[in-house]
């Protein structure tokens, strides 16, 4: 694929908000168990899904005379289990979210589709008409979703559903669905091609001259597996927020400036600036979720 191929592809999937691609597989029986609880979470309620055609949406919902609508869903023949469970007071639904992500990101698993707040649909029709579970319904601007899914060697697949949502209460709730797909099962935007793309890895960055970056020793680990393959490309895109009166010139000075840092920091840990593409995007793309807004540099690996 030649630089410009490259870019092109990696643009576009920026402009259509590309989730987490899959990384090296892990052991079978791990895809296959059920996501690790959340620590600060208690079990509410276990439900088993066995069905030739479970109700899954890729896209947010809507409801038009009292019938489910989506630009994107599909009723996939399933097994396996939904959990509900309540959010410490100490602790937060966005914690919680983080949990599941980074868990779905080691497991390898392709986020599908992904969505925050109001641009979800009405929190009600996910609750009673998407979950059935009445416990779900909170605030519609207080609410994500996100369904992932990763194939292992044996060819099963794997789906897992995420949301949470903060009732009027204030309490908070996440429900879990981990689903294996049968054989053969059509699963939308699951595609083979983008096995070759891994991440992204986002890592918020402060500073100006100087920066600091906040990655964890685990994303630096699945860096480092990820770039010991042979012909591995490295992918750096910059972003950062527009402030109060600032230039759009600045912002992406700015955000240059820290992938910049970010390159040489890796070019010292043993990843050539010859494997490396830098992209700045600066305040250009806005993507709905929480964790992807801000000053961050994301870094995505390419396969051959």
């Amino acid at each position: 694929m030649t630089v410009k191929a490259l870019l092109n592809y990696l643009i576009a999937g920026l402009l259509v908000l590309a989730g987490v691609a899959p990384v090296a597989q892990a052991d079978e029986d791990d895809l296959s168990g059920f996501p690790d609880a959340f620590p600060q979470s208690s079990l509410e309620e276990e439900v088993p899904v066995v069905s030739s055609g479970h109700l899954v949406l890729f896209s947010p919902v809507r409801e038009v005379n009292n019938a489910i609508r989506s630009d994107r869903m599909a009723r996939i023949p399933v097994k396996g289990v939904g959990r509900l469970y309540q959010i410490n007071r100490d602790a937060s639904r966005g914690e919680a979210r983080e949990h599941y992500q980074t868990l779905l990101q080691s497991r390898g698993a392709q986020v599908l589709f992904e969505c925050s707040g109001r641009s979800c649909g009405r929190s009600n029709v996910w609750a009673n008409q998407i979950f059935d579970q009445s416990t779900l319904y909170g605030r519609d601007a207080d609410q994500d979703y996100l369904v992932a899914a990763v194939t292992g060697e044996s060819g099963k697949t794997w789906l897992t559903l995420v949301y949470t949502v903060t009732r009027g209460t204030q309490r908070e709730y996440v429900w879990i669905e981990h689903l294996e797909a049968s054989e053969g099962a059509a699963i939308p935007g699951l595609d083979s091609a983008n096995a070759r793309v891994r991440g992204p890895i986002i890592i918020p960055w402060q500073g100006g001259i100087t920066h600091r970056f906040e990655w964890s020793a685990t994303d630096r680990r699945m860096l480092n597996n990820w770039v010991e393959e042979e012909g591995a490309q490295v992918v750096l895109t910059g972003f950062a927020s527009l402030g109060e009166d600032e230039p759009l010139e600045a912002a992406m000075e700015r955000a240059q400036n820290a992938m910049e840092s970010l390159s040489q920091v890796l070019e010292k840990s043993g990843v050539s600036k010859s494997r490396q593409t830098l992209i700045t995007v600066g305040p250009s793309v806005v993507f709905p979720s929480p964790e992807r807004q801000g000053d961050r540099v994301e870094i995505v690996v390419i396969t051959r």
